[in-house]
């Protein structure tokens, strides 16, 4: 560790012309207080990040029949089917000189053999005089030899992608081609073996539209990997740290598919046709379509989970009704839900009220702001009821009382600022209130993919305390809440959304193993999945009070 008691982090560079998220990478380990950059070792012998692989190919005196080919099948990718990238790109190059003004530099040139680079004696004694605690790879190739030991903790590297079905690359080209539904990432350390270095974070993030949004999502997300491992590490100390890691890493790692590589021409030709096609036939079908969320509902003590048993409750064509928040008061069943108005692209809380008949009436509004809400978490607080909605968009996660139920709703605090968080969950155990919520932690990353734990012991004072291992979850399969959670015979159940395929396209229910101050714990134990119906696109919040059981789905209808 340096003399201020920071982990020591040496960068191995490509250029000093970074992708933009590796900047962002960067700029948080220099303002953090568990790690500093103390040396920065660049490939004196790598291509420039300045030049294009345009120029450098014409500098090696190359045929330019295949490079004019691959220029025109460039273009032709961005004009029909990635025009509407919607994300930052990732890859817009950045001087990390001012980041960096006073950390040393090194340029070495290593041995190089096909896709290896062998570090030289002279060049790994200079490396160990400064005593790193880690090195970290984003630039050079594949590493071999004494590199890969001359720090304390070894040599840090990303893989984008999922090792366990897509080795090789482009990272999250094959993802979107392929249509897979998510697309992976991890952070490991490397060994002489590529396919079997230790992995030290894992994550799983919706496969975008577009090769360059998946790209960037990609990337923008998987910057905080780094950051979040070395802080695990300098909290939780060497052994506690490596004891969790060997505890999350599977003895065996088999690979049964293909190395997949940089796609040829042919293929490219293929690729580019097929989601043109795909492209056209969605623009149009958009004009005599519209998607919409709607309610579906089970009243009885039997059969609440098979979901052809529920009966439908339509919005009119001009609005969306979704995450069913029911609550059971004097007889009556009070259904708080997100009513969305397509005209004003924004949502307020409604409320429907049904009798045990379900017989119900229209939604009337009863929380609106100036900005988006949704997901209207009701509970119940020494005989006071509360919610949580949904404000993202406000960048807060807001407490609001119930003035006079169930229709006057007074704010009451703020529970986190300055964060963009979706659907938080409260819930009370032992003595603590925890609350389970998505955060997305800058504005190019996606808000469906983290699950982070807060926890406090006075709901109306108390300050929120992240728990250590945030994000307890990194999985777009099973991160973002949808719902209540609930007992079971005895067992403790949180429904989580699938936004795998599609935002909000499923959900999971797991039991809650481990619910601690120091540890978090889940396993899924069944799922759902928008199949017992045609038509249905998805499905993504499940909630039950007294005989009632409520979730929403989502559908196609004319316009």
């Amino acid at each position: 560790m340096s003399e201020n008691g920071k982990l020591r982090v040496g960068l191995l560079l490509g250029d000093m012309q970074v992708c933009a998220w590796v900047y962002r990478m960067v700029e948080i380990l220099q303002r953090s207080d568990y790690a500093s950059v103390e040396l920065l070792v660049v490939d004196g012998g790598a291509e420039s990040a300045k030049d294009g692989t345009f120029k450098r190919l014409i500098r090696r005196g190359r045929n330019l029949f295949p490079i004019l080919v691959n220029k025109a099948l460039d273009m032709a990718e961005r004009k029909l089917v990635e025009r509407n990238a919607r994300l930052p790109d990732a890859f817009a190059l950045k001087d990390l000189s001012p980041l960096v003004p006073d950390v040393p530099m090194m340029m070495v040139r290593p041995e190089r053999t096909k896709v290896s680079d062998y570090f030289s004696k002279t060049d790994l004694e200079a490396i160990e005089a400064y005593h790193l605690d880690v090195l970290v790879r984003v630039g050079f190739r594949i590493l071999r030899g004494g590199i890969l030991s001359v720090a304390r903790y070894g040599v840090w590297s990303y893989h984008h992608g999922d090792n366990a079905v897509n080795r090789g690359g482009p990272a999250g080209y094959w993802e979107v081609v392929e249509g897979w539904p998510e697309t992976g990432s991890m952070l490991q350390i490397l060994c002489e073996d590529i396919d079997n270095g230790t992995v030290l974070y894992r994550s799983w993030s919706c496969t975008q539209e577009t090769v360059t949004d998946n790209r960037s999502n990609l990337y923008w997300k998987s910057l905080f990997f780094l950051p979040r491992s070395l802080e695990r590490l300098y909290r939780l100390g060497e052994e506690a740290f490596f004891r969790q890691v060997e505890a999350d890493n599977p003895p065996l790692n088999l690979y049964s598919r293909r190395l997949f590589t940089q796609p040829g021409r042919r293929e490219r030709v293929a690729h580019i046709s097929r989601r043109t096609v795909r492209k056209l036939r969605d623009k149009y079908a958009n004009k005599l379509w519209f998607d919409q969320w709607f309610l579906l509902y089970h009243l009885g003590e039997e059969g609440w989970g098979a979901f052809w048993r529920y009966k439908p409750i339509l919005p009119p064509t001009d609005r969306f009704w979704a995450d069913p928040f029911p609550v059971y008061e004097d007889g009556k069943y009070y259904l708080f839900l997100e009513e969305f108005l397509f005209d004003r692209q924004k949502g307020h809380i409604a409320l429907m009220e049904m009798d045990e008949e379900g017989n119900h009436g229209a939604p009337v509004p009863i929380l609106e702001r100036p900005y988006h809400l949704s997901y209207p978490f009701v509970f119940q607080h020494k005989g006071v009821y509360y919610m949580v909605p949904e404000s993202a968009e406000n960048r807060t996660v807001d407490l609001y009382r119930c003035a006079a139920f169930p229709h006057r709703w007074e704010y009451q605090r703020t529970l986190l600022d300055g964060v963009k968080a979706v659907d938080a969950t409260l819930h009370w155990q032992e003595g603590r209130w925890w609350m389970f919520v998505n955060i997305a932690e800058s504005e190019e990353a996606s808000s469906c993919d983290e699950l982070f734990l807060f926890h406090t012991a006075d709901l109306l004072q108390g300050e929120w305390i992240p728990h250590p291992s945030n994000p307890v979850i990194s999985d777009v399969k099973r991160a973002r809440p949808a719902g209540r959670l609930f007992r079971e015979g005895g067992r403790l159940y949180r429904p989580s959304q699938n936004c795998a395929h599609r935002y909000g396209y499923g959900f999971q229910i797991s039991e809650v193993l481990k619910l601690e101050e120091q540890d978090y714990k889940e396993r899924v134990v069944t799922t759902a999945v928008p199949e017992w119906q045609p038509g249905l696109l998805a499905t993504h919040t499940f909630n039950r009070v007294h005989r009632l059981s409520v979730i929403d789905a989502q559908q196609r209808r004319r316009f």
